[in-house]
């Protein structure tokens, strides 16, 4: 698996992003320019086992994490944190 250098913030960032129920696997695609496998890979390499079971377990066939997949009727969802990330990052508040 080839990976772009990343942070341990990015790491982070992404595990969070995964985690989120309507944070579909596309927005991770393009805010780090990772493929979903490369995602899966971060996930199991820097998560506890039982961890990472469970989030497999949860996010197999999850509608919310496809893009495509999504009900048009349910919009964008936007983050109560959204105005203050910015850059991949979460400003003082």
């Amino acid at each position: 698996m080839k990976t772009p250098d990343l942070t341990q913030v990015d790491i982070d960032r992404i595990i969070e992003m995964a985690w989120e129920d309507r944070t579909p696997i596309e927005a991770i695609e393009t805010q780090f320019r990772l493929l979903e496998k490369e995602v899966i890979a971060i996930m199991r390499l820097h998560m506890k086992e039982s961890s990472f079971k469970m989030w497999r377990k949860r996010t197999n066939g999850r509608v919310t994490k496809h893009q495509s997949l999504r009900d048009i009727g349910h919009g964008r969802f936007k983050s109560t944190l959204q105005k203050s990330i910015f850059g991949n990052r979460i400003s003082k508040r």
